[in-house]
């Protein structure tokens, strides 16, 4: 006989609602386990269901442990879910998972448990929960982690700099780095394609104003540089020092100090997010 205790047991290990416990523990005949088992099971069906959903909230964490990092993305559908305790706490579990298991990449960072866990909240939360992407880092005890989180999980930036162990340095080009959005370290990691389609762009810009030929390739060398200035790292003008750039800026702090790896997420980038209107948005949730 399934009794009100048995229930409400059943609820609270799973988070699972009152008439699912109820129904699980009917096909389970009472047996708790194999309920627990009926509900993930369910709720592996119900994250199914929502594959096509695109999630394009959520937060983005950073977090430092000793010489390692993890700077990740973990997507959901609404901010309303990205705010519930039980999104914060798969986040915690997730970054823990992946300092402790340094995953190569998504499918195997989702093996052992990690994608059941994620199925679970889906199936209590109603929702599609993702990890986009992550990355974990290594450094020597010879070089430094900066760490930013910025507007609560908006941005997260990790730097790592060489020749120096100040950590707080390292921080301050990570805030720069949320600030002014920088897509590469330097010119070397520029692709040869973004390049040429710059140059091309310049080109007929300058060609439309009628300047001659040998005038364009100067001016052209000057609008690469503008545009080098711009997207990458060490070249981009110091957010609080406008007269250095980052790499200036890091030689004044000491000899040998630069920039070797920075990750900078901005929570749903590249994310193209579906318009839907709210009373339809609501008919979704109660199906």
């Amino acid at each position: 006989m399934i009794t009100a205790s048995d229930i409400s047991k059943l609820r609270a290990q799973t988070g699972a609602g009152m008439m699912d416990c109820k129904a699980a523990l009917e096909e389970a005949q009472g047996d708790m386990e194999k309920a627990g088992e009926v509900l993930r099971k369910k709720g592996v069906v119900k994250a199914a269901k929502r594959a096509d959903k695109i999630a394009a909230e959520g937060a983005t964490v950073v977090k430092v442990a000793g010489n390692t990092a993890v700077v990740a993305e973990i997507n959901s559908e609404t901010d309303f879910a990205a705010g519930s305790d039980d999104f914060k706490k798969l986040t915690d579990e997730i970054i823990a998972d992946l300092i402790t298991k340094k995953p190569v990449d998504l499918d195997s960072a989702l093996s052992g448990g990690l994608s059941d866990k994620i199925a679970t909240v889906v199936g209590k939360i109603g929702e599609k929960i993702s990890l986009r992407r992550f990355a974990v880092v290594e450094k020597s005890d010879n070089e430094a982690f900066g760490d930013y989180l910025h507007m609560g999980g908006k941005i997260s930036v990790l730097t790592v700099l060489t020749g120096t162990t100040d950590s707080a340095l390292a921080r301050e080009v990570s805030m720069h780095a949320a600030a002014a959005f920088p897509k590469y370290l330097n010119r070397g990691e520029v692709p040869a394609e973004v390049l040429e389609k710059e140059k091309e762009i310049a080109t007929e810009q300058l060609k439309a104003q009628n300047k001659p030929q040998n005038i364009i390739e100067g001016i052209l060398k000057g609008k690469m540089e503008k545009f080098y200035s711009e997207v990458c790292l060490v070249d981009q003008a110091f957010v609080k020092d406008e007269d250095k750039t980052i790499a200036k800026f890091l030689e004044s702090k000491g000899a040998g100090i630069a920039v070797k790896q920075f990750f900078r997420y901005e929570l749903g980038e590249g994310i193209e997010k579906k318009a839907c209107d709210f009373a339809a948005e609501v008919a979704e949730q109660m199906k």
